[in-house]
């Protein structure tokens, strides 16, 4: 009985949360800006070829 009171009582001081702070963007690099150019040119020739099997139907 005294452990479940002790957890009780312990349990709520470990929810507390510490204060919020602000993320600071980061500036985007140019491995960011060159790799999103390859996702990008990717997607763009995937959506072409969706539609070329799509309209073979």
């Amino acid at each position: 009985m005294k452990r479940i009171l002790s957890l009780a009582l312990l349990a709520p001081s470990s929810a507390l949360a510490a204060t919020f702070e602000r993320p600071i963007p980061q500036p985007q690099t140019e491995t960011a800006e060159f790799w999103f150019l390859v996702g990008s040119i990717a997607l763009i020739i995937s959506l072409g070829f969706v539609q070329y099997l799509v309209s073979r139907r």
